[in-house]
């Protein structure tokens, strides 16, 4: 597990420190509050580290304004008519109580339909969606990996979907397993297949550095507009960030 370090630049800026065996320093801002985490070379010292923070700055002002600026949804309540996404559309929810076990349809282009035993609580209602997002998703993420393991040419031993707070995505290397976000359920398709190319793009350079962007490029082209549709999307209550 990596060692954070946190350290403060200015009275109201402080950036997640993590040393690395890497070359060059790698400077993010994370969405969805705009936090800022450097990864550095294991022989850096702090004083580098603060004066390099203070040259970006500006560029760190930047992102963080734009991720403010981001679209938050409030706690879901899981009520009638509340909007929920599917997909990278809108729905409204649509509640039809009855005694059987819950289960979520899409029969229109306006309603999620939860069926659901009455008196149930917000927690079972989520559930029920929550299970229904993760059928979904796995419906369509064994297709996008076989694509790209023929084009990228490489090999997914196991992929997993769960709740995660912190990354849209993750890639255990060595073993060449993949996790995805339950949360991309959410969002346009195109946007998870971008974040499993990028995880598949690890196993083969392990770092966000220049060869991993190239690679990126060479694959799919447009990913910088994913991306970027991906930050512009109304983010979940919850915080997570990639």
């Amino acid at each position: 597990m990596e060692e954070v370090k946190v350290l403060h630049i200015t009275s109201n800026l402080s950036i997640d420190v993590v040393r690395k065996d890497i070359k060059n320093m790698h400077l993010a801002v994370y969405p969805p509050t705009g936090r800022v985490r450097i990864a550095i070379p294991l022989n850096v010292n702090d004083e580098t580290v603060r004066l390099f923070a203070i040259s970006k700055i500006a560029w760190i002002r930047k992102h963080q304004r734009h991720f403010n600026s981001q679209e938050r949804l409030s706690q879901r309540e899981f009520k009638q008519r509340e909007s929920h996404y599917f997909q990278g559309k809108r729905f409204l929810l649509r509640i039809i109580e009855q005694e059987a076990p819950a289960k979520v349809e899409i029969k229109t282009k306006t309603y999620i339909d939860l069926f659901i035993r009455p008196n149930s609580t917000i927690e079972q209602k989520q559930i029920a969606i929550n299970e229904w997002y993760r059928v979904e998703l796995k419906k369509l993420i064994p297709e996008i990996i076989q694509k790209w393991e023929q084009k990228i040419g490489v090999e997914v031993s196991e992929w997993q979907v769960k709740q995660m707070k912190t990354k849209w995505g993750t890639c255990n290397i060595e073993k060449k397993r993949i996790w995805i976000n339950l949360e991309l359920a959410k969002k346009p398709i195109h946007c998870l297949e971008y974040i499993i190319v990028h995880e598949m793009i690890h196993l083969i350079e392990r770092h966000h550095n220049e060869r991993f962007m190239a690679l990126m490029d060479k694959y799919i082209p447009p990913w910088k507009f994913y991306k970027a549709e991906l930050n512009k999307l109304p983010v979940s209550h919850g915080e997570w960030d990639y």
